[in-house]
């Protein structure tokens, strides 16, 4: 069962303690259903989890902390992002402790509607355990972006904390010569979590009892090389991290000696259909890597959603992917200078698959890889920070029907107004925005994007980096932020107690 599910019956529950006698309104007798649809309403906790971002001494790492304003939250209220215990801390004495939890943070999150940002640098910056209540929860995102000068992945690395979960699904991961993968767990809970690290590749599960009950303190952080877990070297991998008890935030770190490195985030739940929005339109190489983890096989149509509607790639019509089994396609320049997001769709009968897909700029030693996991739609709203002027290109992507979004640009960091810009996307088509900027904008700033009408819109933003001589890139997706929940109504009802 799903958290999600889970929180909502603990609503359910709550409303019925504070109503004394509470019951959901049932059918009257003529059969017709009087019950009023259920409320949403802003959520009032949110946790984020930021992974350690880097082990290179020239890592200089920006954090940004942006809550949009929600209507019908609660006024009071805040966030903050404290440091996770890694297993070095652990053995550290008690002084030594205190001394590192009375830090200043280094980001501090403020009142909703105002973005800030934070910096550290070097390879000691820890894992953030975040938590916002109020009027501060509804929405609130942090983005970790790391520049790395040099050695293996240097480039950009950007990551959008994410919030705790019990499962996660890691396709395109590697154990290949020249691949340093990590993967990075953080607990944000008062007791250990317990997880199971499974590895996939183009044959099945790899052999390793290593991943097995792996345990991540409480409040604590740990990271992993994948290579540690299998001798096996693939250039395809999927990671399962499974929670036996607990909960906690998950990522993968690729980094690659020629082509830079980024973080690849979990996919989107297996699903029948799916939606990986936004590939840079100058990439130079696209890898496709998908996995079904049930025991059926998956045939699926691949297609590119460009900005004059859905194509099929020439000699990639259809991918065949085996149970239990992971499969890598070289689709190359797929995108041949135009927008475009990949949308996978089932030849047949549905089966369950997660993808994501190894994007490259740049050519020879001026290369830089990222990753974009297949990813949920935008939804009611969805929100990215650490925009900077000039180097975010914002895509938009409606893969059935045609669709109205507005977009958002928050005041900046430093100062700035906000500006807003309303989008039609075409049926079966991906744009690249003109994105709003704020008006007399200091430092960065955050996009959110909202669904005005029409179908689902997937979304990603890509932020390109200050290096001149290196294509340095990071791509962000932008699913739904979840800011609010459905709560059923509930009115008191004395009659229970007479039946």
């Amino acid at each position: 069962m799903k958290r999600t599910t889970l929180s909502l019956i603990a609503c359910a529950t709550a409303l019925a303690a504070v109503t004394g006698f509470a019951a959901v309104s049932a059918p009257d007798g003529s059969g017709t259903d009087t019950a009023a649809p259920a409320a949403r309403l802003p959520v009032e906790r949110t946790s984020l989890l930021c992974p350690a971002p880097s082990t290179s001494d020239l890592a200089e790492t920006a954090y940004t902390s942006f809550t949009p304003v929600t209507k019908g939250a609660d006024e009071k209220g805040g966030a903050e992002l404290a440091t996770a215990e890694s297993a070095e801390d652990a053995g550290k004495d008690q002084k030594d402790q205190k001394d590192q939890k009375d830090e200043k943070p280094v980001v501090q999150p403020k009142a909703p509607g105002t973005p800030v940002a934070g910096e550290a640098t070097g390879a000691d910056t820890p894992a953030l355990i975040g938590t916002a209540e109020g009027g501060s929860a509804p929405g609130w995102t942090v983005q970790q972006t790391t520049e790395v000068a040099a050695g293996t992945g240097r480039g950009l690395q950007g990551v959008n904390c994410t919030a705790p979960d019990t499962e996660f699904w890691f396709p395109g991961a590697s154990t290949a010569t020249g691949r340093t993968d990590y993967v990075h767990l953080t607990n944000p809970d008062d007791s250990a979590a317990v997880v199971d690290i499974e590895l996939y590749g183009k044959d099945g599960a790899l052999k390793s009892t290593v991943g097995e009950g792996v345990t991540v303190p409480p409040h604590g952080s740990e990271s992993l090389l994948l290579a540690t877990l299998s001798d096996v070297k693939q250039t395809d991998l999927t990671v399962h991290v499974g929670v036996r008890s607990g909960r906690l935030g998950a990522a993968v770190q690729a980094l690659d000696d020629k082509t830079g490195g980024d973080w690849l985030t979990a996919a989107a739940d297996p699903a029948g259909d799916l939606v990986l929005p936004g590939i840079p339109k100058d990439a130079t190489a696209v890898r496709l890597v998908l996995f079904t983890p049930g025991g059926t096989d998956a045939d699926l149509k691949v297609r590119l959603a460009s900005p004059s509607g859905l194509i099929t790639p020439a000699g990639h019509e259809t991918v065949h992917v085996k149970a239990g089994m992971t499969t890598g396609v070289d689709l190359g320049e797929v995108t041949r200078g135009e927008a475009g997001s990949l949308v996978l769709t089932p030849t047949d009968r549905s089966v369950p698959v997660v993808a994501a897909v190894r994007v490259v700029r740049g050519k020879g030693d001026e290369q830089e890889s990222a990753f974009i996991p297949a990813a949920d739609p935008v939804g009611a709203r969805a929100t990215v920070a650490d925009n900077r002027a000039k180097s975010t290109t914002l895509a938009l992507s409606a893969p059935g029907k045609a669709a109205k979004v507005k977009v958002t640009a928050s005041a900046g960091t430093e100062g700035g107004t906000t500006a807003t810009k309303t989008y039609t996307v075409g049926a079966g088509t991906t744009q690249n925005v003109d994105a709003p900027v704020p008006a007399g904008l200091k430092g960065s700033y955050a996009l959110t994007v909202e669904t005005v009408s029409g179908g689902p819109v997937h979304a990603s933003r890509t932020l390109t980096g200050s290096d001149d001589d290196v294509a340095a890139f990071t791509v962000q997706t932008l699913p739904d932020d979840r800011g609010t929940v459905s709560v059923p109504n509930a009115d008191e009802d004395l009659s229970v107690l007479q039946k």
